[in-house]
């Protein structure tokens, strides 16, 4: 066999770097030690003049600025401009803050001490080398496709906002008035510009949070990969901080944007004042907020979904299944494409799906808006010192064996669970103390336990299912031994059967949560107790306590698959992929637990808003609206309906990938068609054509699946409506509405838990396989568990964490277009 060797790099002045498309690693046979090089003979007498003389095949893919208008417009600013405008802006939001609450400015301190600590996160990341040119161009070449699909994806998705929130504005202003705002003095108009208002905020934050994750993991990869040649503490230290710092920005900014809009609103409004509107009724003011950030979230998880797993699922199957070459080969034409994915897919869409739940949790029915403000407050208090416990090897030059990095994670998410017990405790006590039911605080803190420790319980079940640490993930890998049929059942059995503990512990919560705030001793002016959905209310903002760390989890995973693609495509040395396969295979894990984590907490969510939906429904039609009977033939139907929803809605999903990836697979196989030499490194791939071919269609595949969950409650409401008004039924549009988010929410959340487990099986079990069990890489085990993952692929990364959104987006959709089904 050759001896692998590199094309020498001229280092010196930065005109004499590579520049993107000078991708100088392409070697003749196998990796050696990157001190040998070739001189222009060898070059030629290796077959490989031609090649220097091609067209660049990493293209910049920057058209234009990468950063989004706002950005860019602020950078344009003057610096001593732009510090006078913040200084102004912070002076503002105190003031708002001290005319509404004490509790206001606690939250807004904390938030903004918590961007500080981003700040120092950054830097601290961003001072870590990039390592050699080989690999600063790798990943340029990721973050401009990365940054040029965000811009379009995100360009789209703001015109199909701004066309929504011109039906959400007219449909307000023709929409009648609930009594409350009637006896407040809240205008029709006024109520429709403070939802269209709160929508497009919402719609907005989302957008930027999906930015920042982006932003981030587009930095850190290449980081990540130069830091693993040296150990692999070092590399997970700085995949953790670079996740922690996207997450404690995204969970910050959900909090003091909703921080922001209840304290402006309640000082414009005059809340609480006489004749004004009470503070209880505040949170359906804010209910745009959830929808926008809900809005975009959907089709930020869609297009990205589609693009990542479509170029993955492509790469795949011809890279490693046809052409037998290893994961993330430089000879790959659809490589880039992947990378690109991770960040777009995985980090972009995971910021906004966040950012989205915590923002559905904290609008919440109950009229308690300030309790889960302070929650989250200490969420990135915890959370903060939950990252910063990982810490790297004291002696940078010391050789350690390489430690399990799950273990380590699971470390700090411990500090994080223990510190967020206490600091609930101590939330329930300032803020829900009271002299009606003075132990009613203790049972609210035992449910907020209840809700910390549902978390745990997802985290540890989906670790169960998904870690090939663990017996399920290790049998379907033996199942691959058979073939690769066997191997694509077992991972359909093994994902059914994981629905089961997930539910018994949402069942427990629910009820438990709900029986300690039923028997914490408040009452209404009747004597009948109320805390009962309080307290599930309660459980929800527990399970979210920690949701800054349980995100820097999810995070942590594309930043090291990337980490891995960029150690690979550079052609460093085995030891070094070694570090980031084990890094890869824990992400991989820790996406699948935080998938978990998030559909766990949609649950409880959806619950909450369900319970709002039918008390603003009783408020419009000024009667009580308290069941929904699925005895009546209409509303069954309305539960058909949302099941069929969820079904046709992954259904589309998974299609979308495959269409895609049909794109894919055709344009990598031309090429290695047309470019024999691509395969005996004579020829570069031409890695933009997969990149573009991804971008396009992701943009035009995640319209149909959108469009659907966005269409379908209004015009199924709308149609019973008119049954129900010629049939002699006031409520039959808003009773079917109802059932089918009922049913919509039961089977929504029972196949993302499907999708989402056994996706992550099937990738794990690939993994386990490639550390070298059952023949490890290229044996026909192999080559059906890859099978086996691709399958699993639009499953965990494009349909089942959609699902989680569209959950919470029926909710909200149904509460802002109420008015329609009356």
């Amino acid at each position: 066999m050759k001896e692998r060797r590199y094309l020498p790099i001229r280092q010196g002045s930065g005109s004499d770097l590579p520049q993107v498309g000078e991708f100088a690693p392409f070697p003749v046979a196998r990796r050696v030690n990157s001190s040998h090089s070739v001189t222009m003979d060898d070059a030629m007498e290796n077959g490989m003049g031609s090649y220097q003389e091609r067209p660049r095949t990493f293209p910049s893919m920057r058209s234009k600025s990468h950063y989004p208008l706002i950005f860019r417009m602020l950078l344009g600013i003057n610096a001593r401009v732009l510090l006078v405008l913040l200084l102004l802006i912070f002076g503002a939001v105190f003031y708002v803050g001290a005319s509404t609450s004490p509790i206001v400015i606690f939250v807004f301190s904390i938030c903004i001490i918590s961007f500080f600590f981003s700040v120092y996160l950054t830097k601290w990341v961003l001072a870590k080398d990039e390592g050699p040119p080989e690999m600063v161009q790798i990943s340029e070449a990721i973050r401009d496709g990365a940054e040029g699909f965000f811009r379009t994806q995100y360009g789209t998705i703001s015109k199909m906002a701004m066309v929504l929130a011109l039906v959400i504005l007219g449909i307000y202003l023709f929409r009648s008035t609930t009594p409350q705002q009637e006896s407040s003095g809240l205008s029709r108009s006024t109520s429709a510009y403070i939802t269209v208002a709160a929508f497009l905020l919402g719609a907005l934050c989302s957008g930027i949070a999906g930015y920042i994750g982006m932003w981030v993991s587009v930095r850190a990869n290449v980081r990540v990969s130069s830091a693993a040649r040296r150990s692999a503490r070092e590399a997970l230290q700085i995949a953790v901080r670079a996740g922690g710092l996207s997450a404690i920005v995204v969970v910050g900014m959900a909090v003091i944007g909703v921080a922001v809009l209840y304290a402006t609103f309640y000082v414009f409004l005059e809340v609480d004042s006489r004749g004004s509107m009470k503070v209880t009724d505040l949170p359906l003011l804010l209910v745009g907020y959830g929808f926008g950030a809900s809005f975009v979230a959907l089709f930020a998880q869609l297009g990205g979904g589609i693009f990542t797993k479509a170029a993955d699922v492509g790469a795949d199957l011809v890279g490693k299944v046809e052409q037998g070459i290893p994961e993330d080969d430089p000879r790959n034409p659809a490589v880039i494409a992947d990378l690109v994915g991770d960040n777009v897919g995985d980090c972009a869409a995971r910021g906004a799906d966040l950012f989205e739940s915590i923002a559905a949790e904290i609008i919440n029915p109950s009229g308690f808006i300030l309790f889960p403000l302070v929650v989250h407050s200490f969420d990135l208090v915890v959370s903060s010192i939950g990252i910063l416990s990982i810490r790297g090897t004291r002696d940078p030059g010391l050789i350690v064996p390489i430690e399990d990095p799950m273990a380590i994670l699971q470390k700090g998410y411990s500090v994080t669970i223990v510190l967020a017990v206490l600091t609930f405790g101590v939330s329930t006590r300032w803020l829900l103390y009271t002299e009606q039911a003075p132990s009613a605080w203790l049972n609210f803190a035992l449910c907020g336990l209840v809700g910390i420790m549902t978390a745990y319980a997802f985290v540890w079940i989906t670790k169960y299912y998904t870690d090939y640490k663990h017996e399920p993930v290790r049998v379907l890998a033996l199942s691959s031994a058979t073939g690769h049929g066997t191997n694509i059942i077992a991972g359909v059995s093994l994902g059914l059967e994981s629905t089961a503990l997930p539910v018994l512990v949402i069942s427990i919560a629910i009820i438990s949560a709900f029986w300690l705030g039923h028997t914490s001793g408040l009452v209404d002016e009747t004597g009948s107790p109320t805390g009962g959905l309080f307290g599930t209310a309660v459980a929800t903002m527990g399970m979210l306590s920690t949701a800054a760390y349980v995100l820097t989890m999810d995070m942590f995973g594309p930043i090291a698959d990337n980490a891995g693609g960029i150690v690979e495509m550079s052609l460093q040395p085995e030891s070094v992929r070694e570090i980031t396969d084990v890094l890869d295979a824990v992400g991989n894990t820790t996406k699948a637990t935080t998938k978990g984590f998030a559909i766990g907490s949609a649950a409880l969510a959806s619950f909450l808003l369900f319970s709002a939906y039918m008390d603003e429904v009783a408020s419009f039609a000024h009667v009580s609206f308290k069941e929904v009977d699925i005895a009546i033939p209409e509303v069954f139907i309305g539960g058909l309906l949302g099941s069929m929803l969820i079904f046709v809605f992954s259904a589309w999903a998974c299609s979308a990938v495959g269409r895609t990836a049909q794109e894919v697979v055709n344009e990598v196989r031309r090429q290695f068609v047309e470019r024999p030499g691509i395969m005996e490194y004579q020829e570069k791939p031409d890695y933009g054509r997969c990149v573009a071919i991804v971008a396009s269609a992701s943009l035009r595949e995640m319209i149909k699946p959108g469009a659907l969950a966005t269409i379908s409650p209004v015009v199924i409401g709308f149609f019973f409506r008119l049954l129900g008004h010629y049939t002699g039924q006031p409520l039959l549009g808003a009773k079917v509405v109802a059932s089918m988010l009922m049913f919509a929410t039961v089977s929504g959340i029972l196949m993302a838990l499907f999708l989402n487990t056994a996706g992550g099986a099937w990738d794990n079990a690939k993994k386990y396989i490639e550390t070298g069990a059952l023949g490890g890489k290229g044996s026909d085990c192999h080559k059906a568990a890859v099978t086996g993952d691709t399958v699993g692929d639009p499953f965990k990364d494009t349909a089942g964490p959609s699902l989680h959104v569209l959950i919470k987006m029926l909710a909200t959709i149904t509460l802002v277009m109420a008015p329609v089904f009356l």
